[in-house]
């Protein structure tokens, strides 16, 4: 009998947003993996950290956090194989994955390696995108709004295209990108239509009107909410920030 792999949503950094089956599988599973920068913590690893006790083994898959291109599939190749020799002697493998596993996760390249071979359940997490819309105060999309979920390194035109086709637009991994995916967006006159949300569900999450923003530059973990379709949500975009700020209007 072989172990079985789970992929297991942790939501966006809030260890209150991990479902009920992740905690009952991240607490049991004698193997623990997730992926780690070669510099600092698993942010994976913070989220599930009080829930983890000292008998598990724990297998950091580590990925460098680097602007140029780096060997990713030899990367993933040799966390598949070590994971399949946990999985061989009949050990299940919880692999940990910040906001949902098949959301832009990277667990899908392990699923893609191990699913065939081993039994494989994916448990679903809430993913920063859900997060960002309820710390904004304002909901994502409506009746036969399309939604358009696109990613800042895109280029100008492509990112300029995505927004002007969609009702509701949600442009993640802004990090770098953000002054110059901002001036896209005044350039388009939706500023007023912006809300900016940065390490939602954590401590220190911002949530701002894009206008209200100061800086240049984004962390990483940063989003921009864009809101388009017919309903009248953009005129509270203000009040509803600064309600969730704990400010008055």
């Amino acid at each position: 009998m072989t172990g079985k792999l789970y992929g297991l949503g942790l939501g966006p950094g809030d260890p209150e947003l991990i479902t009920l089956k992740a905690h009952r599988i991240l607490s049991a599973a004698p193997i623990i993996a997730y992926p780690a920068p070669d510099t600092g913590p698993s942010f994976a690893r913070q989220i599930a950290a009080a829930y983890l006790s000292f008998h598990q083994v724990e297998v950091p898959i580590v990925v460098p956090m680097r602007v140029e291109r780096f060997p990713a599939q030899e990367i993933y190749d040799e966390a598949a194989e070590t994971l399949s020799r946990h999985l061989d002697a009949g050990l299940d493998v919880a692999v940990l994955c910040e906001g949902d596993p098949f959301f832009y996760g990277s667990f899908m390249y392990l699923f893609e390696r191990l699913s065939d071979r081993y039994e494989t359940e994916i448990v679903p997490g809430v993913s920063s995108m859900m997060a960002a819309a309820a710390a904004l105060g304002r909901p994502l999309a409506a009746r036969n709004d399309v939604l358009s979920v696109v990613p800042g390194p895109l280029d100008d035109e492509t990112l300029r295209s995505r927004i002007e086709a969609a009702g509701a637009v949600a442009i993640i991994k802004v990090g770098r990108h953000f002054h110059r995916i901002r001036a896209l967006i005044e350039a388009m006159g939706l500023t007023a239509c912006a809300g900016y949300v940065e390490r939602v569900s954590l401590p220190e999450q911002r949530v701002l009107p894009l206008s209200a923003v100061a800086a240049d530059v984004a962390p990483y973990f940063s989003m921009i909410l864009i809101y388009k379709g017919g309903e009248g949500w953009n005129a509270s975009l203000a009040a509803a920030t600064a309600r969730h700020n704990g400010m008055n209007p």
